[in-house]
Order: C-alpha cells, then sequence, then structure tokens
C-alpha cells in the first residue's frame, strides 16, 4: 500500500478548490447566506418593538387626559397614529391590524381624578401576536405612577403617594389567555408552505435536464405557457393536502380557533401557494442542477422567515427591513390567515394584503415564463 502523498493531496486540493470557484452561484451562496444572516440578525431583528400604532379615543379634553396621552408617548412605545376619532373607528383600525393599541379614555376623566374615585382607562391590544405587545404592556404599570405626578399637587398631593390614581383595564382582543400557540400554529402554514413549494418546484426543470427528458419535452408541441401551467397544478393539489394535515393538527391539538370564513381561506392560500410556486418555476429555470435549486430555496426562505413577522415582531424591525417584507408574500399571508382565524376577518379588510400577493404573483410569473423561453432557446 502505497504510503500518504502530500503532492497528490495538495493536487486534489486545487482541482477541488478550481472546480468550487468555476460554480459562481454555489461560491456567491456561500458567502452571501452568512453575511445575510449577520445584517438581518444584527440590524433587522429587534424583540422590543417600540413606536407602536396606538389610537386615543378620548372623551375628556381636560389637562390630566392630555398628560396621559404625553406619558404614553414618552415610554416610547406608543405612537399616536388616531386620536380624536370615535370608538367604532378605532376598534375597525385595530381589527384591520392597522394599529396595536387602542385607548379610552373616558368621560370626567380629570373630575374624577380630583374627586379620589379612581377612573378606568380602557386599553386594549392587538395580541394576535404576544410578543409584540409584552414589553409596551409592561411599560403601562411603570408610567400609571408618574403620568399626572405633576398634575396632582397641593391638596392632590397624597394621590401620589400610593398605587396609580386610575385604573388601567387591559383586553387583550383575538387571543385574551396570551397563546403563543395562536400565533405560531396559522403562521407555520405560510412558512411550510413556502418552503415545500418552492423547493418542490425549482427541482421541476432542473430534474427535467439532468436526466435528459428535456429533449423529449422540447420535441412536443405543448407551448411554454402550457408546460408552466402543466407542472404547477400538481403542486397546487399537493399544497392543498399539506394544508388539510396543518389545519387538522392545528385544531386537533392545539385548538387553534377559526372564527372567520373556511372557504375565504381556502381561497386566500390558492393565491399564496401559487405565488410560491412561481417562485420555485423561476429558480428551476435559473439554476443548472437541483443542488443550485435548492440554494437558491434556502436563499428565499430564509429572510421570509426573518422578515414577514412570523419568528419576530414585524413592527420592531428598520424601515428598509419592513419595506423589504413587504415584497415577500408571506408577510402577507401571515396577516391574513392570522385575520381570518383569529380575528373573523371579511373579504374587504383582507384586500389591502391580498392586492400585493396577487402582484408578486404576477410578477413571478411573467419572469419564470420568460425565463424558460429563454431556457428552451
Amino acid at each position: 500500500m502505497k504510503r500518504f502523498s502530500v503532492a497528490r493531496t495538495w493536487a486534489v486540493f486545487i482541482k477541488e478548490f478550481q472546480q468550487m470557484l468555476r460554480d459562481r452561484l454555489t461560491f456567491a451562496m456561500a458567502v452571501g447566506v452568512p453575511v445575510m444572516q449577520l445584517i438581518l440578525f444584527g440590524y433587522a431583528i429587534n424583540t422590543d418593538p417600540k413606536g407602536l400604532p396606538t389610537a386615543i379615543v378620548s372623551a375628556d379634553a381636560g389637562p390630566m387626559a392630555r398628560s396621559l396621552v404625553t406619558a404614553l408617548q414618552n415610554t416610547g412605545y406608543f405612537k399616536i397614529v388616531s386620536q380624536g376619532t370615535s370608538q367604532r373607528e378605532a376598534d375597525a383600525l385595530l381589527a384591520g391590524g392597522d394599529v396595536q393599541f387602542m385607548i379610552v379614555i373616558p368621560p370626567d376623566f380629570s373630575r374624577d381624578l380630583v374627586r379620589g374615585q379612581k377612573p378606568a382607562v380602557l386599553v386594549a391590544v392587538d395580541a394576535t401576536d404576544p410578543s409584540a405587545s409584552g414589553n409596551a404592556i409592561a411599560a403601562l404599570g411603570q408610567m400609571g405612577s408618574q403620568a399626572l405626578v405633576h398634575d396632582l399637587k397641593g391638596p392632590l398631593r397624597h394621590l401620589n403617594a400610593g398605587p396609580p390614581p386610575f385604573e388601567l383595564r387591559i383586553h387583550r382582543r383575538y387571543n385574551p389567555e396570551g397563546l403563543s400557540r395562536y400565533n405560531i400554529v396559522p403562521g407555520l402554514i405560510g412558512t411550510i408552505l413556502t418552503m415545500t413549494m418552492v423547493m418542490l418546484t425549482s427541482l421541476a426543470m432542473t430534474r427535467e435536464r439532468e436526466r435528459g427528458t428535456m429533449e423529449n419535452l422540447l420535441a412536443t408541441p405543448v407551448r411554454p405557457f402550457e408546460v408552466m401551467v402543466g407542472k404547477i397544478l400538481p403542486y397546487v393539489v399537493m399544497g392543498y393536502v399539506q394544508l388539510a394535515v396543518i389545519l387538522g393538527a392545528a385544531y386537533l391539538l392545539f385548538q387553534v380557533p377559526m372564527l372567520g370564513s373556511f372557504a375565504l381561506l381556502m381561497g386566500m392560500i390558492g393565491v399564496f401557494i401559487v405565488a410560491n410556486l412561481a417562485v420555485g418555476f423561476t429558480f428551476s429555470t435559473i439554476a443548472r442542477n437541483q443542488l443550485q435549486a435548492m440554494q437558491m430555496t434556502f436563499f428565499f426562505f430564509l429572510p421570509s422567515m426573518l422578515l414577514s413577522g412570523f419568528m419576530f415582531p414585524f413592527r420592531g424591525m428598520p424601515l428598509w427591513a419592513q419595506s423589504i417584507g413587504e415584497v415577500l408574500p408571506l408577510t402577507h399571508f401571515l396577516r391574513i390567515v392570522r385575520g381570518i382565524m383569529l380575528k373573523g376577518a371579511e373579504a374587504p379588510q383582507l384586500w389591502g394584503d391580498l392586492w400585493p400577493m396577487l402582484l408578486f404573483t404576477a410578477v413571478a410569473g411573467a419572469v419564470a415564463l420568460k425565463r424558460y423561453r429563454q431556457t428552451l432557446d
């Protein structure tokens, strides 16, 4: 048996290294993915979101009510985006996801404080994602004892000595118990479908080329659009099979409610599945082999997981990260599926998240079709 040769090992090393450099896509992924992870985790991810959009409904125009609103803003957790609206309008904003909090200051708030009657302030919070509002709710308790310290002077100074002179009644809407599974399980529908639909479709064309069956496909009178639709439809069926399994487990194992229309949910999921299949088909026309297709899938899946609001609060990310997240179909789908299942949202309330998914599907489909024509050439 020959002895170990450093020269032969070095020759194999040089050969393998050169081959790796020739595969530019794989090399770019090996460098790009760690950089992307570093940027996303270092700059975009924030588990303590601040500046949460808040609607104020105040029936008291007195100075103490204004001091309370100012104290809310000074915590840094609340950003007043609606003030002076009715409670019905504020409820609609909360249900539509436009605001995270609704603060209702009762009439005669200032008068009741002076009389020592401890008025109640309603704090309604969208608790579909408990992690997004947990620290803000905790800040309310700390804020209460200091909110009116400059207003309660003279004969009223004794009100500052004990607990807050008003009561905060916190109502967690859509998830009263603050159960994290109500947020995670519906989100898993989108993440599982994203991973499987993009991955399976991205392997469709590369499998044809690697097996040598592309020539047979080219010899048929099938048009490019017909090929794309024909290859996508089986995975649409598979997506609904996966969906049945996930929804069954969500109901039987985790007791996640279904307050909205099941038919509406099925339709929205269909749009989401097609959007991801179009992305996967595009990847399959770019990649030269199945390994590259898998790498592209991971490159798409990683920001979808991190920037969609599934793993971390969406409103805690900087604006540039939110802008990227708004492009991803998973971001809008998470809002839709949670809105239907937890809030009982109807179609008009979901349009704001449906049209970005439709636009993404149209653009991704057009790119896939164009790339497929170039592949045929």
